[in-house]
């Protein structure tokens, strides 16, 4: 085989270190965001937070020509702030292309920043926050300790062994029933077999085993005892018939413990007429039990779960303003970054000694900053764009939401599709009807009469209003609901009505029916 040399010529994309971090902090939420500036900080000793304002390093980026600062002076060196204008804001529809920018490089620096089309940003003079004081803790120790006991959390398992004090026991007994409830779930459940705990402690000895499981049988009957009602349960039909036990014994009650025994789909489906014949009472006393089980607590444990709530941040902040509305950014989730000038300084002084490595992470902390301010920059562009198209809905609300894709934002703005499916994931706005992740406002289209389009979200309201008028003895079916949207001359089938009743979380009319 005779060997030799070719040359060939080729194309292909590559993506840049700094491109990639930008496309990965695009697509990161709030928490995430912050989550990442904090390890940043750590791993980087040229980036630092900006408490107070400060001035201006030249750092080879994009700057912008109108200055913030009150006395127009040109600042020489410190911060990078993180803006998209003077104050954070963007009106709706507003030409982000009259801002002109001046490119100034350091000789000694690469930039290596190509870019991906999507946004021209310029860092800022404005701090992010703006001059807002610090907050300031003015309780002193006494109310301190307060506010912490007020805030202490009973678990479950805490609320039980309290209980357990007051019972007169041997030792092992005593130790099987700690052992039980510390193997209750979050619902107050015994998910675990008392033949599979007792093996599990016991291994291969059959005789300790069988021991084991007579201190756990026992055990279990006092759980089962104490309150709240229902907990020690292994499954839900024992978890009701142990709250029925202390409950009133009229005939609704005796008729509700007979429909424990009876499998739970059909008390789930309301099937009267099979719980009858099943049970032997009569219709009316089948629909008074199903009242009754109604009342109780299918997960006797949830009220003592400490419940981590997640609040959601706004990352834009829709406003009234006259006629229109304006949109900004929420200074309190933009964080304040600089590079530390003073180690910015030494190596610039040092240049040449073997500094390769520490210039390296002057670069990635310089265009860090500027992958979080065009972060910024492009939710601000999308978040205009989506009020300047859905403006009725900022003024009647969603019945008023018109259909909206995603390219129709990316054409406008002159980004790819995928830039806005990233803009638009985890990102919240506040508006004046309450807070909406930015893909509430995308919706498919459904043709009308007339020859235009719904938009899913409005008729998903429209199905919510609905059912919210809807008689309860007599519920709307999901094509009765299709006639009606027929009415308001839209175009929806039934089996797109039971798509978005799902969607909703609204049951089906059979559910629905009140008894």
């Amino acid at each position: 085989m005779k060997q030799g040399l070719s040359l060939r010529v080729s194309q292909h994309l590559a993506l840049t270190p700094q491109l990639q971090q930008s496309i990965r902090l695009l697509q990161l939420s709030t928490l995430e965001l912050s989550q990442e500036v904090e390890q940043m900080l750590d791993e980087n000793p040229f980036l630092e937070m900006a408490e107070e304002a400060a001035v201006r390093e030249d750092f080879g980026l994009e700057q912008t020509d109108t200055p913030v600062s009150q006395d127009n002076r040109e600042f020489e060196s410190a911060t990078v702030s993180i803006a998209s204008g003077a104050d954070g804001t963007l009106a709706a529809g507003q030409n982000d292309s009259e801002s002109s920018a001046e490119s100034s490089q350091e000789p000694t620096l690469e930039e290596s920043w190509e870019g991906d089309g999507s946004v021209e940003s310029s860092p800022d003079d404005s701090e992010w926050g703006g001059d807002a004081p610090a907050r300031k803790n003015n309780l002193d120790d006494s109310d301190a300790e307060a506010s912490d006991l007020a805030g202490a959390h009973e678990t479950l398992q805490d609320h039980l062994h309290r209980q357990a004090l007051g019972l007169r026991l041997s030792e092992v007994d005593r130790a099987a029933l700690h052992f039980l409830i510390e193997s209750l779930n979050d619902d107050g459940y015994l998910e675990d077999s008392l033949a599979s705990l007792a093996a599990g402690l016991a291994g291969s000895d059959l005789e300790q085993t069988e021991e084991l499981e007579q201190h756990f049988a026992m055990a279990l009957k006092l759980l089962q005892h104490m309150e709240p009602a229902g907990v020690g349960a292994r499954h839900l039909a024992e978890c009701l018939s142990l709250q029925l036990r202390d409950a009133d014994p009229c005939i609704e009650t005796r008729a509700a413990l007979a429909m424990c025994k009876q499998p739970m789909e059909l008390l789930a489906k309301r099937d009267v007429k099979r719980l009858s014949h099943l049970c032997g009472f009569a219709e009316d006393v089948i629909k008074g039990a199903i009242a009754v089980i109604a009342r109780l607590d299918p997960k006797p444990g949830r009220r003592f779960v400490n419940v981590e709530r997640n609040l959601i941040v706004p990352d834009v902040i829709v406003v009234q303003s006259g006629r229109g509305f304006k949109v900004s950014l929420n200074r309190e989730v933009m964080p304040r970054l600089r590079v530390q000038d003073m180690y910015a300084n030494a190596l610039k002084q040092h240049k040449g000694q073997g500094g390769q490595a520490l210039q390296q992470r002057l670069q990635e902390a310089r265009w860090f900053i500027k992958n979080i301010q065009q972060r910024f920059d492009t939710i601000l562009r999308v978040s205009s764009a989506i009020v300047e198209r859905q403006k009725n809905f900022f003024t009647h609300g969603e019945l008023a939401m018109r259909p909206l894709v995603l390219r129709e934002i990316a054409d406008e703005l002159g980004l790819h599709e995928s830039t806005i499916s990233r803009v638009t994931t985890a990102k919240y706005m506040s508006t004046p009807f309450g807070t909406f992740e930015l893909k509430y406002f995308f919706g498919s289209a459904l043709g009308t009469e007339t020859g235009g389009n719904a938009s899913s979200t409005a008729v998903r309201a429209l199905i919510k209003q609905f059912v919210a008028s809807e008689s309860a003895k007599k519920p709307l079916s999901d094509n009765q609901i299709s006639e009606m949207l027929k009415e308001q001359g839209i175009e929806c089938a039934r089996r797109t009505v039971a798509k978005y009743r799902e969607a909703l979380r609204i049951a089906p009319a059979s559910l629905r029916k009140a008894l």
